[in-house]
């Protein structure tokens, strides 16, 4: 059964009508606690910022998710620590056709999909400065980012990696009261947690060796714009606390400096990561979670919305040829793309058609036996394996692309050896983790492989 229809008129999709869900505690210390819901989602938990907020000591901080998927409703553990149970067993992360009875901790909750509905609007664009979409999802997200971005509300961005969480923040920024103001990116995954500080907060000369000069941070150059913080759940825990402490304040303190200085910053951040179960694994804080999380957008993977890709090949496709890079895809290649799954999401599409205008066609379906016919071994005493070469490609742009197609095989094929664990395969391909996670997000590898 699909909870959600949607609503359409004689310009097309104009709303989505949604069953709205009630959460009734039926057994435990909040019996008869009940609450009746009509977003994407509802959080169970003891934390205070939780949808349904319990009291239930052997029930976790955030326990268990309920979001409302195609078909139905998908149960999911956040890494609790006394598990979720249904008909006796212990689930991870289902989906069921309608309501269910799970159990917490000590507390047993019943769920029922109402009768009443409730219409969500969705934006009449198929654009919101430089984000794209065509599909309901992504127009629900156009009509959410149209009412969060003239506000100074901090924002939380999530989704897998390459689903457009620095377009969002940078639409977030134009259509805001800071659009005049900088846009600052502070990646936290690329920077080593020696270097985060100074990056964030600025130092003063002599703060530490080889600090020749002042140097400001993002927080004071982000001055009268906005702040964003990308890859957020790669922050280490002791500068979690004093990233915390500068919100709340709303004051930075430069390395060497003894003085604070207030700031005037938009804040949005954003992560592949589930931050609920960092929280709950004590990884993240749940304070500074929280006073992120005032407003999260999830941002729906490419293969949840496959009627965007033809926009997404058009709009790539003009600025590749603006770029000096034609290339033409016909609607039958375009059809096709949109069966694909892309792992990646977005970004690996742009890359796809990257590598197709610089090489003149375009790569098959799975990447991994194009790859293998570049690299396949031979027999010993067999010529050398032959490397394709297109002579109207600049030497430069194709031994690049060389270069592009041995990384990708290695790094997809190391991930694949060590089980998706980031640490493990770099310490055998004797790299840097952070040079290991660029790899991973320059080819879109890194959604489904972490450590």
């Amino acid at each position: 059964m699909d909870h959600t229809i949607q609503i359409q008129s004689g310009a097309g999709v104009t709303a989505l009508r949604r069953h709205r869900l009630r959460v009734e505690v039926v057994r435990g210390p909040d019996k008869k606690l009940r609450g009746d819901f009509e977003g994407d989602r509802v959080v169970l938990g003891t934390h205070e910022a939780c949808d349904l907020v319990l009291t239930d000591p052997t029930v976790s901080r955030n326990h268990v998710e309920i979001a409302l998927v195609p078909g139905g409703y998908r149960i999911r553990d956040l890494d609790s620590s006394n598990g979720t149970f249904m008909d006796g067993l212990r689930l991870y992360d289902v989906v069921v056709e309608g309501g269910a009875s799970i159990r917490i901790g000590e507390t047993t909750i019943k769920t029922t999909p109402l009768s009443d509905t409730v219409d969500l609007a969705l934006s009449p664009a198929t654009r919101m400065g430089p984000l794209l979409g065509r599909s309901a999802k992504m127009r629900r997200i156009f009509a959410l980012v149209g009412k969060v971005a003239p506000t100074d509300t901090t924002v939380l961005l999530t989704g897998e990696s390459g689903t457009g969480k620095e377009v969002t923040a940078r639409a977030i920024h134009e259509h805001s009261r800071r659009a005049d103001g900088p846009f600052v990116v502070v990646d936290c995954a690329s920077l080593p947690p020696t270097l985060i500080e100074s990056e964030l907060y600025g130092h003063e000369r002599g703060a530490f060796t080889g600090a020749e000069r002042s140097r400001q941070g993002a927080f004071e150059s982000a001055a009268g714009g906005t702040l964003f913080l990308d890859e957020l759940g790669e922050l280490p825990l002791d500068l979690q606390t004093r990233l915390l402490g500068v919100i709340e304040r709303r004051s930075v303190q430069p390395l060497g400096s003894t003085r604070s200085r207030p700031i005037d910053v938009r804040l949005v951040a954003a992560t592949n990561r589930d931050l609920r179960r960092e929280v709950n694994r004590g990884s993240f804080r749940a304070d500074l979670y929280f006073r992120i999380a005032v407003v999260t957008l999830e941002l729906p993977a490419l293969r949840e919305r496959p009627e965007d890709i033809p926009l997404y090949v058009e709009s790539f496709l003009a600025e590749m040829a603006a770029g000096g890079m034609p290339f033409a895809v016909d609607a039958e290649t375009i059809a096709e793309l949109a069966t694909r799954p892309w792992p990646g999401n977005v970004r690996e599409l742009r890359n796809t058609l990257e590598r197709a205008a610089a090489l003149g066609e375009l790569d098959a379906g799975e990447p991994g036996p194009a790859l293998a016919d570049t690299t396949a071994a031979t027999d010993a005493d067999g010529p050398e394996p032959m490397v394709p070469a297109d002579p109207s490609v600049p030497f430069k742009t194709a031994k690049g692309l060389l270069i592009d197609r041995f990384e990708r095989a290695y790094v997809e094929a190391l991930m694949l050896r060590h089980g998706g664990n980031i640490t493990q395969a770099a310490r055998t391909a004797e790299i840097d983790r952070v040079y290991l996670l660029r790899l991973l997000d320059k080819f879109g590898l890194r959604a489904t492989k972490r450590s």
